[in-house]
């Protein structure tokens, strides 16, 4: 694939401009035949899709989502109404491959997307499945999504500790997922638009190589998306690269008109 620049987006807001500044990878990693996952970052709208099943199920499963979601960020009509009825089409277009699809076809559809609608502008994630939303904010990164995964269930109810969860037999059992029956939807969470922010989206083969401190590492070691998301990438591969790999890494800048931003107060 191309080598990978960072790109950027001014969005005028009533009392300023928000600079938005990010970048995307993708691989197929160390042991897998094919790339099976997809990713989308056009302005507002940013997610990782990571495909399963069969030969090429999961290919056409997460490039159908994120085709459908292209379609919805063009528009700038980025709503949950829209996000569901673009993963609603999805399904209905990875079920019109029967050949190549089943029941254990699908794709996580993972990200987040700038809402506009009110005066205050939001951030939005949205989550199906165990691919991931970080927040890198004040110098501590958060995961803002929760994952759909049996390990994750066992964790919720006290069965389970973080450290036994990451070599449990069950942790690439997913959930829920967009797949060629049903629709479901995502879980949606609000965030306030805040200075200096930074977004990590990316699927679990960068978790499964990468710990959240170092995450936290590349990030501190790195302002530039681009950089950061390659050693990331790097770093995922030399671990063992047991899975495909994508991250798209998002800068938050916030200026307002006549005034310094808070973080530079």
């Amino acid at each position: 694939m191309p080598e990978a620049a960072t790109q950027s987006r001014t969005v005028p807001l009533a009392d300023g401009a928000l600079e938005l500044r990010w970048s995307e990878v993708t691989h197929r990693g160390r042991r897998r035949e094919a790339n099976q996952d997809a990713v989308l970052a056009q302005y507002p709208l940013f997610v990782v899709a990571d495909g399963m099943g069969g030969h090429i199920g999961g290919e056409i499963a997460s490039a159908s989502a994120v085709e459908r979601l292209t379609a919805v960020a063009i528009t700038g009509e980025v709503t949950p109404k829209t996000i569901e009825k673009a993963l609603s089409r999805a399904v209905a277009d990875i079920a019109s491959h029967p050949e190549t699809t089943d029941e254990g076809t699908g794709t996580t559809v993972t990200g987040v997307y700038l809402d506009l609608s009110d005066p205050e502008p939001t951030w939005v994630t949205l989550n199906i499945g165990d691919s991931r939303v970080y927040l890198f904010r004040d110098g501590a990164l958060a995961q803002v999504t929760t994952d759909h995964s049996v390990v994750q269930e066992l964790i919720s109810a006290g069965r389970l500790s973080p450290e036994e969860a990451e070599n449990h037999p069950y942790g690439n059992v997913i959930t829920r997922a967009v797949g060629p029956s049903d629709a479901v939807a995502p879980d949606y969470v609000r965030l306030e638009v805040v200075d200096g922010d930074r977004f990590v989206v990316c699927s679990d083969g960068l978790t499964k190589e990468l710990t959240d401190y170092g995450i936290l590492h590349f990030l501190l070691q790195h302002d530039d998306p681009t950089d950061a998301a390659d050693d990331m990438l790097e770093a995922a591969l030399e671990n063992g690269g047991r899975d495909n790999v994508t991250i798209i890494v998002l800068n938050v800048h916030r200026t307002f008109d006549g005034a310094p931003s808070p973080a530079e107060d």
